[in-house]
């Protein structure tokens, strides 16, 4: 692993990454305040945020990191009620439609196959179920500094995002951004706080990412119907013999 890539693992584990952790569940849980018993898988690097949703009932949970140098390092032990493993993003190895909900954090931007990625989140998806994807802002300065995972790999523009999931028959339905704070800044709790409030009022699109909250367009895959042909009869035309 090359020294100069910030790992997801690393960066969370410091208490910039713990503040940007907390900041940005804050604004997870605005989209998805309750999922009941619904079954989550978590894509990317998720642990940080997982916890918000894990049940003690043993309601899947799953966080699944991607097989890159930014996500394959792991703390020692998961959160508890989530369970963990690494995985291939264009092989994901569930059954189709086996989750409510998915959750995608540090993984559009890693990966070098985006478009097979978000085809493999369709199909474990179930039909009614929903997708919350937190991308770098390519117009932010998340996407710009070395220092923390979101500085690593490619990052988006909100046209980009849209294009990306509409091609993948997925319709985004609400969206937002988050981190509004300069990464440097990041391990003050209370200017944390602020800056996110500030920046809501008042420059929602200049967040450090987009946290966007999609679900499936099953009906675009779907070929219209066709109206029957209507076939006259041929006029006769009266001859007087």
């Amino acid at each position: 692993m090359q020294d100069d890539i910030c790992t997801a693992a690393r960066f969370y584990a410091t208490r910039a990454g713990e503040n940007t952790a907390r900041l940005l569940r804050h604004r997870m849980q605005a989209f998805w305040p309750r999922t009941g018993n619904d079954r989550i898988l978590g894509l990317g690097y998720t642990q940080p945020f997982l916890p918000l949703w894990a049940q003690p009932d043993g309601t899947p949970c799953i966080s699944a990191r991607m097989n890159t140098p930014v996500t394959r390092e792991a703390p020692a032990t998961a959160p508890e009620g989530v369970r963990d493993c690494v995985v291939a993003e264009d092989r994901l190895p569930f059954p189709d439609l086996s989750f409510d909900r998915v959750l995608l954090v540090h993984a559009l931007e890693i990966t070098d196959r985006p478009d097979a990625l978000i085809r493999s989140v369709w199909k474990v998806m179930k039909d009614h179920g929903r997708l919350l994807l937190v991308v770098p802002n390519r117009a932010g300065w998340w996407a710009h500094s070395d220092g923390t995972p979101f500085g690593q790999g490619e990052p988006f523009s909100a046209r980009q995002i849209a294009r990306r999931l509409s091609q993948a028959l997925l319709c985004a339905e609400r969206h937002d951004g988050a981190l509004f704070m300069p990464p440097p800044g990041a391990g003050y709790r209370r200017a944390g706080t602020l800056a996110e409030n500030a920046g809501h009022m008042l420059l929602p699109q200049l967040g450090g990412v987009f946290v966007i909250e999609a679900v499936k367009d099953v009906y675009s895959g779907v070929p219209a119907a066709t109206a029957p042909a209507l076939i006259r009869a041929p006029r006769r035309i009266y001859e007087p013999g």
